[in-house]
């Protein structure tokens, strides 16, 4: 059962990276076809073109988080250090990724439509809300490692006095 799960998170894994493949060619086709086309969007399909890129970064961060946290590690058992220290790595590309977006958004959207700020308003205020979730998270459990490890030192020492 553990080879299917990891076949199976191997195979997603490769699929999106093959899709971010393609989102980076993509965004690399419209600049170039806005160039050598009739129409005179340059600036627009350059904007796109970079948001393309950032989104194709994140799906295959996301990717390679799956190849490395499910299929060459596995399900074995992890310090919860080692499982926070993931988990923020994911989350920090994930806001990475939002926030480079509204960027990309606010300049597309403020050239043209000054009134449909508020896609890109939110998108800073989701991205915003991760970092301060991360924040909280990092926190609390930073504190409880704390405290299991300090338990932990606390039951060794105790173990090591006792006389059998």
């Amino acid at each position: 059962m553990l080879f299917l799960s990891r076949a199976m998170f191997a195979f997603a894994a490769s699929v999106l990276m093959l899709l971010s493949l393609g989102m980076v060619l993509h965004g690399l086709y419209q600049p170039i076809a806005a160039i050598f086309g009739s129409e005179d969007y340059g600036s627009t399909a350059l904007l796109s073109a970079v948001g393309y890129v950032i989104i194709a970064i994140a799906v295959f961060d996301v990717a390679k988080f799956l190849i490395e946290e499910e299929v060459m590690h596995g399900r074995e058992k992890r310090s919860a250090s080692e499982v926070r220290r993931s988990l923020t790595k994911f989350i920090s590309t994930v806001a990475i990724a939002v926030f480079l977006e509204a960027l990309v958004t606010v300049f597309r959207v403020s050239t043209e439509r000054v009134a449909e700020m508020l896609y890109p308003t939110l998108l800073l205020v989701a991205g915003t809300g991760l970092v301060l979730g991360l924040g909280f998270y990092q926190r609390l459990s930073a504190a409880v490692e704390r405290q299991v490890e300090a338990h932990d030192m606390a039951e060794k020492h105790a173990e090591r006095q006792v006389p059998r």
